[in-house]
Formats: C-alpha cells, structure tokens, sequence
C-alpha cells in the first residue's frame, strides 16, 4: 500500500471521526488544524484508523504522534 492510498482512506476515516467532510489530511495535519480534534475525539480516532487498517497502535505510539505523518509512517511499516 503506498503513502497516497493510505491519505486517501485517512480522509474518510477523519471525515466520519470529526463528521467534516472537508477534511483533507496530510502530513503536517495536527490537532490543532481541526478543530474538534481534543483528547477524547483523538481516542475515538486512534480506535477508528486502527479498525480501518487492522493494525493495532502501543500506547506509545498514540502518544508520541506529533502528526498525521507519523501516524503514516506507522501504519505503514505495520502493513509490510
């Protein structure tokens, strides 16, 4: 699976998450670029992308994410 098929299911994955479906992730996607993205909403997010790939993130892992990249870079390297 590469990096762009990955964005593409992101974006409906946080589309259905945060109920917006103008939200286009990328790599420097934050918390704080949408807008109901809090620690509650992150949980629900985490849940959702990990049913989406079925993969499963540590609990390191959800807390050390600084973006979108790096939750990419993650999936990936669980799929291969």
């Amino acid at each position: 699976m590469t990096r762009e098929e990955i964005y593409t299911r992101l974006d409906k994955v946080f589309q259905d998450v945060f109920d917006d479906e103008s939200i286009h992730v990328t790599d420097a996607t934050t918390a704080d670029d949408i807008e109901d993205w809090d620690s509650f909403e992150h949980i629900n997010l985490v849940v959702a992308v990990e049913k989406e790939f079925g993969i499963k993130f540590s609990m390191g892992q959800t807390n050390k994410l600084k973006n979108v990249g790096e939750m990419v870079d993650i999936i990936l390297s669980k799929l291969q």
